[in-house]
């Protein structure tokens, strides 16, 4: 049971799930109602647009490896499951927010290749925050969160303990992904594919964010 979570966590879940439904609603307002940040949608077309065209199943199978890429990149960089200080976050944020402005580069070019890069940046940060005392935590969909939600919800209705910190946890990522389909959908009909400067700003933000907190506490550790 979560007794404790620390705010760095609920502030960069809330944060990580706000940028994703960006990319997500953007993804589908721009990509053809292709979902980016996560891919039960994407792998299903594949398997349907296999009876059909040989150009559109490359393309979507491709969107799906660059997704592997991405998140092979925090493998690459994180060396644990569990969240803790210390790691390698602020690096992958700022290589998310790079991919993020390439796929904006190509999709204002008019190219699909900003597709594989804008699925890149989301399967790096959906490796990127793995687990914390024992909650499953995904930022770039939310259909694990609300599944993990429910089993709370039925444990409790059956007489266990109730875990109100993990809850409030699911319940910070659920919301911060709706807000940001909101603000995606708003950024998009103003500014097209621009709209995807808000994600890398917030990308930036938080690796610089995370990089002072952590000179922070080692300064106050050390002292």
């Amino acid at each position: 049971m979560l007794s404790r979570l620390p705010r760095w966590i609920e502030y960069g879940a809330f944060t990580l799930a706000l940028l994703a439904g960006i990319v997500n609603a953007v993804g589908l307002l721009g990509f053809q109602h292709q979902s980016i940040s996560h891919l039960s949608g994407t792998a299903t077309l594949l398997g349907s647009s296999l009876l059909g065209s040989l150009d559109s199943s490359l393309h979507l199978l491709g969107i799906l490896i660059a997704f592997l890429f991405g998140a092979m990149i925090s493998g690459l960089l994180l060396t644990s499951t569990s969240l803790k200080l210390g790691r390698h976050y602020d690096s992958l944020l700022f290589i998310e927010g790079l991919l993020l402005l390439i796929a904006i580069y190509f999709l204002n070019d008019g190219s699909f290749l900003g597709h594989y890069f804008a699925s890149a940046a989301c399967g790096l940060q959906n490796a990127l925050a793995s687990s914390y005392s024992g909650a499953v935590i995904r930022t770039t969909h939310v259909t694990g969160i609300f599944t993990d939600l429910g089993i709370l919800l039925g444990s409790a209705l059956r007489g266990e303990a109730f875990d109100r910190r993990k809850a409030m946890l699911f319940l910070i990522i659920i919301i911060g992904f709706i807000l940001g389909g909101l603000f995606g959908a708003l950024l998009y009909i103003k500014f097209a594919f621009m709209a995807l400067i808000a994600p890398v700003l917030i990308c930036f933000a938080l690796a610089l964010s995370y990089k002072i907190y952590i000179a922070r506490k080692r300064q106050q550790s050390s002292a």
